[in-house]
């Protein structure tokens, strides 16, 4: 099986690209259960800055011919554009990469990982995700873990929510006195609550289309629910305006934010849109007075801020080739270890019989010592030529070595019609003394 990664991200495609690819969770299982047709296994991954698919295949071309199609079908030809691809042990690298928030659009970002991680359970609930990726994803999230402990690269990050809230602090120098909107109840919607609270807002009101989150997430961070009904009557009363919801389409254009201008009576509005697609269209920041961002323009406020996590950065990418290190060598021995049992299997077979046929032939001219020094040679005869190819088998090389040297190894000594052992089994298994002594001969 190869794993590939195809993808876009924020490096490769612009914002207009990456949210006609941002799809709701019940369609990115249908897509999953369309790609998954056995034996491919495929994972999902679609944040506000990227969206990939991890392959896992016998045939990575045809594969990838599938998620290509998809994604065009999706995103329209320019879509294929801004396409990138990782193969073999890169999309491994890539993958530790993403989960271990190393290729994040805010560095370190805490996120991150539990998207790859609601991204492999949906994968898993559709059918699409098997053993290969099981594995990869499951190494992938270990290898995150050491890079929150092990790295400062968590303490020293910031969110894109808490990017957001620095952004208006600085452009309002404080946002206390102000009236904010927290526009969506989710997980980046409470993020930010809590960081505009932390930032000093006082007069934070809390809209969703669901009240009761809304309620929920104004009660735990002080401030004040209000129905999703009064939207453009807070809009009219707000100075920063926060949204991150899951609409498909713009919930605020320069037609209904403009018709609140008025009413405002020329007071600035700033507004960051956390949600891709964009629930802020782009015309709304060519009104006069209102100062609009989206997830692109967060990208280029903290990227003054990259700099001091680069160190952190460099330790982390240690981990992460140590890991990937580790997990290539572990699918190296698995697949190494069927045919190295069916080597000994037919071995010890070989040696078994001559060992049987040369006591038989010799009948009781031999005492007990010199059966046991017959038997004891078969053993290491086995044993030494076998040792050789064992370590070449065990040997860590380069991505798909364990594989195409299991491979040869099977296609060379006959292996391939024997059935696979349950376990390997144990290096003596030579005939007892007494058993040989009863054997025919030829």
């Amino acid at each position: 099986m190869e794993l590939v990664c195809i993808g876009l991200s924020h490096r490769t495609a612009p914002l207009t690209v990456r949210e006609r690819l941002a799809l709701s969770e019940h369609r990115q299982v249908e897509v999953l259960q369309r790609l998954a047709q056995a034996p491919v296994e495929a994972l999902w991954v679609s944040t506000c800055n990227r969206v990939e698919v991890y392959l896992a295949a016998p045939d990575a071309a045809v594969a990838k011919q599938r998620v290509v199609e998809e994604m065009q079908s999706l995103g329209g030809p320019e879509a294929l554009d801004h396409l990138y691809e990782h193969r073999g042990e890169n999309a491994l690298v890539h993958l530790f990469r993403v989960a271990g928030s190393l290729d994040s659009m805010v560095l370190g970002e805490a996120q991150i990982l539990g998207q790859v991680k609601d991204a492999f359970e949906r994968g898993q609930g559709a059918g699409a995700v098997r053993g290969e990726l099981t594995r990869a994803c499951a190494a992938a999230f270990s290898c995150a873990k050491r890079v929150r402990t092990e790295t400062a690269i968590g303490r020293a990050s910031t969110s894109m929510a808490a990017a957001a809230v620095q952004l208006a602090s600085k452009v309002f120098d404080g946002l206390r006195g102000k009236t904010v909107l927290v526009v969506g109840a989710g997980e980046m919607g409470e993020l930010a609550a809590r960081h505009l609270k932390q930032a000093g807002a006082t007069k934070l009101f809390i809209t969703n289309r669901t009240l009761a989150r809304a309620e929920a997430l104004a009660t735990e961070v002080g401030g004040t629910a209000r129905p999703f009904e009064e939207l453009f009557a807070l809009l009219t009363a707000a100075d920063v305006v926060v949204c991150s919801t899951a609409s498909p389409v713009p919930l605020f254009t320069k037609e209904n934010v403009g018709a609140v201008g008025k009413a405002r009576k020329g007071r600035p509005l700033f507004m960051v849109d956390l949600a891709v697609p964009r629930d802020i269209d782009p015309g709304v920041g060519q009104l006069d007075g209102v100062h609009a961002y989206d997830v692109d323009d967060i990208q280029k406020f903290v990227a003054d801020n990259a700099a001091a996590r680069a160190e952190e950065a460099q330790k982390a990418g240690v981990l992460v080739a140590q890991e990937v290190a580790r997990f290539v060598k572990e699918r190296a021995l698995r697949e190494g270890t069927p045919v190295l049992a069916r080597l000994r299997q037919r071995a010890e077979a070989i040696a078994r019989a001559e060992v049987e046929r040369t006591l038989g032939a010799l009948g009781d001219g031999l005492n007990e010592k010199q059966r046991k020094s017959i038997e004891a040679m078969g053993r290491a005869i086995v044993n030494k030529l076998l040792h050789e190819p064992t370590s070449r088998l065990r040997a860590v090389g380069p991505e798909g070595e364990g594989n195409r040297l299991a491979g040869a190894a099977a296609e060379l000594f006959g292996l391939l019609e024997l059935e696979e052992p349950a376990e390997a089994p144990a290096p003596a298994a030579l005939p007892s003394t007494q058993s040989a002594a009863t054997g025919a001969k030829r």
